[in-house]
């Protein structure tokens, strides 16, 4: 999937991986590409800026722990997130019935 087409879906995506609970930052990675079938499969630079960026807006909170002599990052949605995430999804369904009318079955553009 191009990058382009992300633009402005990318937080609520996140935010979604982590409506289940708790993941450390690669584990967030991990579960958009799983939940996507590989379809979408970012970058660690574009996921890990993301998350710091959710974390600032305080939809995230993140802690510290070490596991297997390694200290990782897990986050974990906060009430503000869930509210976030569900107006993502609302405005998603929103523009994605707006391109399926676009796009639908009926001949683009329209002539008279």
């Amino acid at each position: 999937m191009r990058a382009e087409a992300l633009k402005g879906h990318l937080d609520g995506l996140l935010l979604a991986v982590l409506e289940d609970g708790p993941r450390h930052g690669y584990a967030v990675k991990e579960a958009l590409r799983e939940a996507t079938e590989g379809r979408i499969d970012l970058p660690t630079g574009t996921v890990y800026p993301a998350l710091h960026r959710l974390e600032r807006a305080g939809l995230i909170m993140g802690t510290w722990s070490v596991a297997g002599g390694r200290r990782r990052r897990t986050y974990r949605l906060t009430e503000q997130g869930r509210t976030a995430l569900s107006g993502e999804r609302a405005s998603w369904q929103e523009f994605a019935a707006a391109i399926t009318a676009a796009l639908g079955t009926r001949p683009w553009p329209v002539t008279s």
